[in-house]
């Protein structure tokens, strides 16, 4: 049957036998006809009255904030930060309240965005280059270092659809010049490095030719790049993935933000978020209003579906925190923990679609999705083959895009982080509203939680219900096996005494945090 520009692929989406975890079509770039081009050309060719039917495939712009707590706008019942864009957005669209960063930290939800794969198949369980604690009960994995190059990416599948394709902002998928999105199905890429303030950041990979002004912040640099592309597209359709660094740390933004926040901090006895945190969200969003813009002044609003998302859940404090150099910086509540931990406040995060001719505006979804559907979902939405040798974890989101009270078509979800960070190394599982945390540290501990009556994660119930228990534990032992994950194993050196002790990977000395400085907040500063 001819697929349309919102039917399933001839695929399908998910439950895909593969010999390999990871396989490009081939590595000279070439793609062969997807099978519902060839229908397209087929139903074109015998004057079908079916293919004058079809709408055109859309054109995709997916914006991945850094860091984004799933409390941290005004849609989601922030009452402090001012986000009119987001929370336009998320009127004209689908809110998801229970959608889940594939990773606790940035690149392996990167990982799982490109690849359509959880993370753990491929290696990348941590952010690259990551640190870790050679003293520590248990030796941690090393993770990869860059997303494989035959690995199929959201970008070459859309590109075997006719798509022209871009990257903006942060990449995070590897160091090296071979491993940046040019070499990942990306026809135009500028990938910025560097901090918010003016002067400290730049295109490091892909179009150096556009610099940035010198009072010029990062967000408002990398919304000048999205413009930009938007606005050079001429006929075919586009793929745009905006990845601004906002909100990381260091936490720096405009003075004039920051004083507006700090004011109305001290009006209200607000402590947290932290009043420059507040600015940068506010900066974001200031990035979000100037992409709609820009797809509103080309008149493409219905034939431009707009995706919102962050990479993980916000940080409440660094890692190595030293009160000397660093600040808290937001908080999740009503959920636990933070970024680098497995507890919701650490992977629970905002999802906002908008389409208007598929998405019914204004509404909620307590679908449980995660950040792999990504990949099946815009394969969907583009009428694009998923690869045939790649195992895709994620299923389509079309149904529930278009039936915000549909249920998909899922047992579970998985979470792999066998790495000290902000908590101990652990994988998860979610299964309906059950949740398991269990430890890979050497302790056999497990934790145990119902979602649904106790969002907050504060009684665990492994020792009440150890029959649950031990089927979650059980079912998440089966899947590490089936995606080959990587696990801790028991350190020969452990020393308690240095256990706390952070070391860098990237020259494997000491991380040194004693040394390190307040980062200046503002341009003033």
């Amino acid at each position: 049957m001819l697929q349309g520009a919102f039917g399933e692929t001839a695929t399908g989406a998910n439950g895909r036998a593969a010999a390999r975890s990871h396989c490009r079509y081939h590595h000279t770039g070439k793609f062969r006809l997807m099978k519902p081009a060839l229908a397209l050309l087929a139903a074109l060719l015998l004057g079908s009255p079916l293919a004058a039917a079809q709408p055109a495939p859309p054109n995709i712009v997916l914006i991945m904030a850094d860091d984004l707590g799933w409390a941290d706008l005004g849609c989601s019942g922030n009452d402090f930060v001012e986000t009119p864009a987001i929370d336009r957005l998320a009127r004209s669209g689908l809110r998801f309240t229970d959608f889940y960063a594939a990773g606790a930290v940035c690149s392996p939800t990167r990982c799982a965005v490109q690849s359509g794969q959880n993370q753990a198949r491929i290696g990348i369980t941590a952010h690259i280059p990551g640190h870790w604690r050679p003293f520590e009960r248990v030796q941690t994995p090393l993770t990869a270092m860059a997303l494989p190059l035959d690995t199929v990416t959201i970008a070459e599948t859309l590109k075997s659809a006719g798509y022209r394709t871009g990257y903006i902002g942060k990449w995070h998928l590897g160091n090296g010049p071979e491993h940046q999105p040019a070499h990942q199905g990306y026809d135009y890429s500028a990938v910025v490095g560097g901090p918010f303030l003016p002067g400290r950041f730049r295109v490091v990979h892909g179009d150096r030719s556009v610099t940035p002004g010198p009072e010029q912040f990062r967000t408002d640099f990398e919304a000048q790049l999205a413009e930009g592309f938007i606005d050079r597209q001429q006929d075919t359709p586009y793929f745009l993935m905006v990845s601004p660094y906002a909100v990381h740390i260091p936490l720096a933004s405009r003075w004039e933000l920051v004083e507006k926040y700090r004011r109305k901090a001290a009006a209200t006895g607000s402590k947290l978020p932290h009043p420059v945190y507040a600015a940068m969200i506010e900066e974001l969003d200031g990035l979000v209003d100037r992409v709609v813009a820009a797809i509103e002044r080309r008149d493409e609003t219905d034939r431009t579906m707009i995706i919102f998302t962050s990479d993980n859940g916000g940080l409440f404090r660094r890692y190595d925190y030293q009160p000397d150099a660093d600040d808290d910086v937001t908080s999740n509540a009503p959920l636990r923990g933070e970024k680098g931990q497995l507890y919701e406040g650490g992977i629970r995060v905002p999802l906002i679609v908008s389409y208007p001719p598929l998405v019914p505006p204004g509404t909620t979804t307590d679908a449980v999705a995660i950040s792999y559907d990504f990949h099946p979902t815009l394969a969907a939405v583009a009428a694009a083959d998923l690869p045939e040798n790649q195992t895709i974890d994620g299923v389509s989101l079309l149904p529930v895009l278009r039936t915000p009270d549909t249920s998909l078509p899922r047992q579970a979800i998985h979470f792999h982080f066998p790495h000290y960070h902000h908590h101990r190394p652990a994988s998860a599982i979610r299964e309906g509203d059950w949740k398991l945390i269990d430890y890979l540290d050497n302790t056999g501990e497990a934790e145990l939680f119902n979602l649904r009556t106790d969002l907050g994660e504060t009684k665990n119930l492994a020792a009440e219900k150890p029959g649950r228990a031990a089927d979650l534990k059980r079912k998440l032992t089966a899947w590490r096996r089936e995606v080959v994950a990587r696990l801790p194993v028991v350190n020969p050196v452990h020393d308690p005494a240095r256990a706390a002790e952070w070391y860098s990977l990237r020259d494997g000395k000491p991380v040194p945090s004693g040394s390190r400085r307040r980062f200046p907040p503002t341009e003033r500063d």
